[in-house]
């Protein structure tokens, strides 16, 4: 069961991450039309805002990928010379830590993408349940304070995607710890 939930989390994951690697080129694209539109017409007034936007999707939606390659950086200095089987027990206890930062993470942006939608109460888990069923509806959506004034709920529905990845793959993370204790390749 851990080696399927595995594989296919890794497989969500590794798609999300290879398809997030090319946001670099559009965040190129729209910071190359940023300069081209203040050098030679009037400046864009959406272009540095939608370049954070794009560089948040890109960093959160790409870190599951980064999680599952290991490609985060690691303090190496004791770590490298361990056995398999410490290095095993060490990530299980990190990874858990880690699965608690995210789960605080993940209750904060719903609650942020609550009251992007307009939701001022303090039961943002129950507000996305009644709006499926239609026993609560949107109310003033927040936009941004700059002269563009996008709506924010995109954006932080992005971060809330990324984080339940981000949750999916440290499981994932964890189920590999627990099988090489075992003695099984994941």
């Amino acid at each position: 069961m851990m080696q399927g939930y595995i594989r296919a989390v890794d497989a969500i994951n590794y798609r999300v991450g290879r398809v997030m690697m090319y946001g670099i080129f559009v965040l190129m694209g729209i910071l190359l039309w940023s300069s081209i539109s203040k050098t030679f017409f009037l400046p864009s007034l959406w272009t540095l805002e939608m370049a954070q936007f794009v560089m948040v999707g890109y960093y959160i939606l790409g870190g599951p990928y980064a999680v599952q390659m290991g490609s985060h950086v690691r303090m190496d200095l004791l770590y490298g010379g361990w056995s398999i089987r410490r290095k095993a027990w060490f990530d299980l206890v990190t990874v858990l830590f880690l699965m608690f930062y995210l789960s605080v993470l993940l209750y904060g942006a719903v609650a942020s993408t609550a009251y992007a939608l307009g939701y001022f109460g303090s039961a943002p888990f129950s507000f996305f349940g009644d709006l499926i069923t239609g026993a609560e509806e949107i109310g003033r959506m927040e936009r941004s304070s700059s002269a563009w004034r996008p709506y924010m709920w995109p954006i932080k529905t992005v971060m809330i995607v990324g984080l339940f990845l981000m949750l999916l793959q440290c499981l994932s993370e964890l189920f590999k710890d627990v099988l090489r204790l075992k003695g099984v390749s994941a």
